[in-house]
């Protein structure tokens, strides 16, 4: 991987960490499904009326929304809503990134060099470490709906490959319109048809604006450059080798939350930090990528519309 790109990762790092910040605050005034309905609709309806669908194949434009649109947000607005600690949720939603790798592996036959395996493993250490300490801060049933969020993730990354698009912006942007009416069928089914409706009218009082200004971090910062950056790198390499920086959003998860949430972090939480940043610099140390590894890949595309 080049330095530039290198360097377009951890942009996406430090833009999905404090997205959890975000989306405490918008969770704080809106329902979890009709939130999440509602961050995928505002970029819905400029996208079907102004930028030109990806020519990719439907069932994997459908896959990549309902999995990383759909399911991941789904469960994590979920967790979040029934007590999942931001900083925690942060780490556990990282799980992605080794689904996502045993995924590449089982199904798109992405061939991982010993380095890149041992990186991965030494940063899943890191992860547990932290889980450990924090457990006791979350009930099974959030930690659990946290994991589906990964799993989620990762099938929609595999969706993002099997489209192998060439103008990944354009896909990531219509991704987004698949989630905005199952999250509002979930909405009407599970928070009831008058839930969304009265916390929209009443965005402008209370925690409203405070909500207001955390959805659109996340629409623009969050959905449209974050994931806009994360699909260009994906267009580029294979999953295994971009799915580890996932693992570095944590660390500015658990930190943002500690001096803005006061959630503040063990000296153990800190260490598996520091395990997690080790790891997941070593899967990308290891030497040049063979061209023959990226043959299945598209030519390099550029970010934007």
């Amino acid at each position: 991987m080049t330095s530039r790109d290198r360097l377009l990762g951890l942009t996406v790092v430090v833009l999905w960490g404090l997205n959890f910040l975000a989306i405490r605050a918008g969770l704080d005034h809106f329902p979890p499904f009709f939130f999440a309905a509602l961050r995928f609709f505002v970029i819905a309806i400029p996208v079907i009326l102004f930028v030109p669908r990806p020519q990719v194949p439907l069932k994997w434009l459908l896959v990549y929304g309902l999995g990383f649109g759909v399911g991941q947000f789904a469960f994590l607005f979920w967790a979040m809503h029934v007590g999942m600690p931001t900083g925690l949720a942060s780490l556990v939603l990282q799980s992605s990134a080794p689904f996502t790798v045993v995924l590449g592996a089982v199904l798109l036959r992405e061939r991982l060099r010993p380095a890149q395996v041992s990186g991965l493993l030494v940063a899943i250490a890191g992860m547990t470490l932290i889980g450990w300490d924090r457990a006791q801060h979350a009930a099974l049933l959030p930690v659990a709906l946290t994991l589906l969020a990964g799993l989620s993730w990762a099938v929609g990354n595999i969706g993002n490959r099997k489209a192998a698009s060439d103008q990944p912006m354009r896909l990531m942007l219509w991704m987004c319109v698949i989630p905005p009416l199952p999250m509002l069928a979930l909405s009407l089914g599970v928070e009831g048809p008058s839930a969304g409706w009265n916390s929209l009218t009443s965005s402008l009082e209370g925690t409203g604006p405070l909500a207001l200004a955390g959805l659109a971090y996340i629409v623009i910062l969050g959905t449209v450059a974050g994931s806009g950056l994360w699909t260009a790198l994906l267009s580029r390499y294979p999953a295994g080798m971009v799915a580890p920086f996932s693992l570095l959003v944590p660390i500015v998860g658990i930190g943002a939350s500690w001096l803005v949430l006061h959630e503040e972090p063990s000296v153990l939480s800190l260490i598996g930090g520091a395990v997690v940043i080790a790891g997941a610099a070593a899967t990308q140390v290891s030497g040049r990528v063979r061209p023959s590894t990226l043959s299945h890949s598209p030519a390099p595309a550029r970010v934007g519309v």
